[in-house]
């Protein structure tokens, strides 16, 4: 017996294979160098799994967990991190009860032709500056 999906057809999508990944983290530790920035950057799928990590000298040990978690935020939520943390300060504290959300600016999602791929997490240095370095990796991957 043959099993269906809806009219018979298999959904495609687009979706980041390692070397995109490392691309996208390569020009994020790129600006990180240039800023003289230890950090540490993480690069997920559409759904969140961790595609590549990378972690520079002389980073908190937490920064691994933090770059990881804006990284899945910005995907679990379509939109940058920044946008959860510029609600939370804005007084919605339901955001702290949300699972696994990392409201801190530092994740930003990966787009191909408007569709989601995955996205980036940065953490170690502050909040503006975790955000300077993942837009840079979003770059380097749209070039």
């Amino acid at each position: 017996m043959k099993g269906t999906l809806g009219d018979g057809e298999l959904l495609t999508k687009k979706s980041l294979s390692l070397e995109n990944a490392k691309k996208i983290a390569a020009g994020a530790a790129a600006e990180a160098r240039k800023n003289k920035w230890n950090l540490d950057i993480a690069v997920v799928d559409d759904g969140g799994h961790l595609i590549y990590f990378e972690r520079t000298d002389g980073t908190l040990l937490a920064s691994e967990d933090l770059a990881i978690g804006k990284a899945r935020t910005a995907v679990a939520f379509q939109r940058p991190t920044k946008a959860l943390e510029d609600a939370l300060n804005s007084g919605q504290y339901a955001i702290l009860s949300y699972p696994n959300a990392i409201p801190r600016e530092g994740g930003l999602l990966i787009v191909v032709d408007g569709e989601i791929v995955g996205g980036i997490g940065v953490s170690g240095c502050k909040p503006s500056e975790d955000a300077q370095v993942a837009k840079a990796g979003v770059d380097a991957f749209s070039r």
